[in-house]
């Protein structure tokens, strides 16, 4: 598998396949020439993921939003990842459409996929404004539209987080407990209305 530090896998743990969607934000790729896409859905797929959706969006806030909004909501959805729409053109507005949405952020996957980058491409990767965080329980990566990016981001970073096995910690052993916060609001909000309301 591509990225994975096998010493760093507990071998003694089953691997858990997760739901993966896959979203590319551009004006002008088709899904015959998505080669970002591609790149995602083979490697997802080839680290033993399920391949849950795939759609393409324009580069337009709302139509950015509505599919991942649409997606979190999905219980077949555990991560999405978006490719596209994270420079500084005036279309380039995935950030802006998906930050709002997130309940936390992931200031941390910003930090990792750059210092990646750098290695490869020099400062050119302050061109890309790279983002993550939860949304409605549901991880969401924010990715550059270059194939070369996704690989970057997959192999470095996502493959390992995104494996059970892997130690000393990842993403996917903190799943069941990502709702909490919404878990707690709604518990709030019921203790607070009046008997009978």
């Amino acid at each position: 598998m591509a990225g994975l530090d096998q010493t760093r896998l507990d071998l003694a743990r089953d691997f858990v396949p997760l739901g993966i969607a896959v979203l590319t934000v551009s004006d002008t790729r088709t899904s015959a020439d998505d080669r970002s896409g591609d790149t995602l859905a083979d490697r997802l797929t080839g680290a033993g993921h399920r391949l849950a959706a795939r759609a393409i969006v324009p580069d337009e806030v709302e139509a950015i939003r509505a599919q991942v909004t649409a997606w979190a909501a999905d219980p077949g959805v555990d991560v999405v990842i978006t490719t596209g729409g994270t420079g500084f053109t005036g279309r380039d507005v995935t950030p802006e459409a998906l930050e709002p949405l997130f309940e936390k952020r992931m200031d941390g996957f910003s930090a990792i996929f750059h210092r990646i980058s750098y290695d490869k491409i020099g400062t050119s990767t302050l061109q890309s404004r790279a983002t993550a965080g939860v949304v409605h329980a549901t991880y969401v990566f924010v990715l550059p539209g270059s194939p070369g990016a996704c690989r970057d981001a997959w192999d470095g970073i996502l493959a390992a987080q995104l494996d059970y096995r892997h130690r000393p910690c990842n993403f996917v052993e903190i799943m069941p407990r990502l709702d909490e916060h919404l878990k707690r609001g709604a518990a709030s909000s019921a203790a607070a209305k009046p008997a009978g309301a």
